[in-house]
């Protein structure tokens, strides 16, 4: 829709202010806004429909590792790397899931410096029950083909190609 009854969009003002002061500029300022603003929507999305279970999407996402791993059980290290996140947060995220008994901490039997997080019978039926949840959603992209949001990864990877976090 446009005229005078379309939704106010920040993100074309803000290109268009950008066009008029560094026009060489407008394109990749507007990307980077479109990205944060759309990691924005979609986290808000994925938390409501987390939100029943009780779970954030870092909390969901140790979840779901752990119960993809073939023992259920990671060293806390690879899972802050699995993750991509600082090891504080897989320490501060598990802490919570142990409180609620869908994780659990232990040192590594082979190596005491090591501490394993492992997922409960409780946390894997969570995990489960949030990842239907999750499918039944889309992901909070309902609204797009499967094509369509293969091609959003396609683009963003090559931004993190760009930033060097994976190999061209």
């Amino acid at each position: 829709m446009t005229g005078p009854d379309a939704p106010f969009d920040p993100i074309a003002e803000a290109h268009r202010q950008w066009s008029a002061r560094w026009p060489e500029h407008a394109d990749h300022m507007a990307a980077v806004t479109s990205v944060m603003r759309a990691q924005q929507l979609l986290l808000s999305r994925i938390e409501a429909v987390l939100k029943p279970y009780g779970l954030t999407f870092a909390a969901y996402e140790a979840l779901r590792l752990l119960a993809f791993s073939r023992t259920g059980t990671l060293p806390m290290g690879k899972m802050g790397v699995r993750l991509m996140v600082h090891p504080a947060s897989v320490t501060n995220v598990i802490g919570r899931l142990e409180q609620r008994g869908l994780a659990r901490r232990a040192p590594s039997p082979d190596d005491r410096r090591v501490v394993l997080a492992s997922i409960t019978p409780a946390g894997r039926e969570l995990a489960e029950q949030a990842t239907t949840a999750l499918h039944d959603g889309e992901f909070g992209l309902a609204d797009l083909t499967a094509e369509q949001a293969a091609g959003i990864t396609e683009a963003l990877r090559a931004v993190r190609v760009s930033a060097g976090e994976i190999a061209p």
